[in-house]
């Protein structure tokens, strides 16, 4: 017979949003039970690194989210290495894959997201990587240790960073992207042509517009061949193509999921009692217009304290400026807002070497910036963003006016 535990908030997932709700919880007074499930073994920890100083350092590891004596509160339990295997709705329950069936006041899903899969031939080959878990990352620093000829498929963040971490690990690599520009799924041209120059002096080989037709070997990859024949030697590929929400637990459960879990601006589902947070959750965004799913470590974070506040009869609307963040090399990229509406961009600061920024507006109101190694104009920028402020394009272009002059 099963055993049956009640708990105030069952969390499923122990990423970044996961932990992050349980901190907010805490922090705002909340005395009810937390357990948070999460099908991992280790205790919860930054995914960034995971990219970058994770696969440079001799034994890949990631700094925790907690201190580790957050979890040894009486109140908060952890459950590493279970998963919650099904939800029912009707009775505020769920199942552990432990043998426990759970009772809980409110079940938020902080899932995240899975990495998308290569479906060419060749693409389960051993020596092929995808990066979303520190398992992930050890298994990839341990297969770049011995590697010569590293292959990227994807140049998005992740992709460009895995990039970066294994030229400065001395490895001969090669990029693949089938757009005709880097991250051109989230900044505009003029950043996309600074990044290309960069990798391209730092060694990158970069085959820009090209699609991978296999990937060759008989047990281990060999080569990568692409679409217009080129043949890339490679004793590790790794494919940064995008994720995917992870929706199937709600999906099982009935819960309404359209590339993504829907939520409202306070996190709720459709289900009663269930809220959904961080990569896995699809939201109203007043600053990306209709529903969006952010993929990043700010929007896990203020999703988890919007969810809390929900939890505790303090709902607010979800109104934060989505942010996101790149390292490679020395270079840090911050963006805040989405530009995809963008009728005007301007280039302030040097976009040859840096630092400069790209600011985006849209019928006079700034709705993005793009900050490369420019932490300052970032945070004036996120500020105006917020508050939908009408500036003088002609002193914006001016970069000897700071962007906190338009405060």
């Amino acid at each position: 017979m099963r055993k049956t535990v009640n708990c105030g908030v069952l969390v499923v997932g122990a990423g970044h949003a996961g932990a992050a709700l349980a901190a907010a919880l805490r922090r705002r007074g909340y005395a009810g039970s937390i357990l948070l499930a999460s099908d991992e073994p280790h205790l919860p920890y930054e995914r960034p690194p995971l990219s970058k100083a994770s696969l440079l350092d001799a034994e890949p590891s990631s700094r925790l989210l907690q201190p580790e004596a957050f979890w040894t509160d009486p109140g908060i339990e952890l459950a590493l290495g279970c998963r919650v295997e099904r939800i029912a709705i009707a009775r505020h329950g769920a199942v552990l894959s432990d043998g426990r069936s759970i009772r809980y006041e409110w079940c938020v899903l902080a899932t995240g997201a899975r990495a998308r899969q290569l479906t060419c031939p060749g693409a389960t080959l051993d020596g092929t990587h995808v990066l979303r878990t520190l398992a992930d990352a050890q298994r990839l620093r341990q297969a770049l240790g011995s590697a010569r000829n590293v292959v990227v498929i994807g140049a998005g963040y992740v992709g460009l960073e895995v990039a970066a971490s294994a030229r400065s690990m001395g490895k001969t690599v090669s990029v693949v992207e089938a757009q005709p520009r880097v991250l051109s799924r989230v900044t505009s041209p003029p950043v996309s042509e600074f990044f290309e120059a960069v990798h391209r002096r730092n060694g990158v080989a970069l085959h820009l517009g090209k699609g991978v037709s296999a990937l060759e070997g008989e047990r281990r990859v060999r080569a990568v061949t692409l679409t217009d024949g080129t043949r890339l030697p490679a004793d590790v590929v790794v494919v940064g193509i995008g994720i995917e929400a992870e929706t199937a637990l709600a999906e099982q459960a009935g819960i309404a999921c359209h590339g993504g879990v829907l939520v409202d601006s306070h996190f709720r589902t459709s289900a009663p009692g269930v809220l959904a947070i961080g990569d896995c959750s699809r939201h109203p965004n007043d600053f990306a217009g209709g529903m969006w799913r952010l993929e990043s470590v700010q929007h896990a974070q203020d999703s988890a304290s919007g969810a809390a506040l929900t939890i505790l009869g303090q709902a607010q609307a979800y109104q934060d400026v989505p942010t996101f963040w790149s390292e490679q090399y020395d270079l840090r990229m911050q963006s805040a807002g989405i530009a995809k509406d963008a009728d005007d961009m301007v280039i302030r600061g040097d976009i040859r070497q840096g630092p400069f920024s790209v600011v985006y507006l849209r019928e006079g109101r700034m709705i993005a910036i793009d900050a490369v190694n420019n932490a300052r104009e970032f945070m004036a920028a996120r500020k105006l963003i917020h508050c939908r402020t009408t500036i003088d394009r002609a002193m914006v272009n001016d970069s000897s006016v700071s962007l906190k002059a338009f405060a």
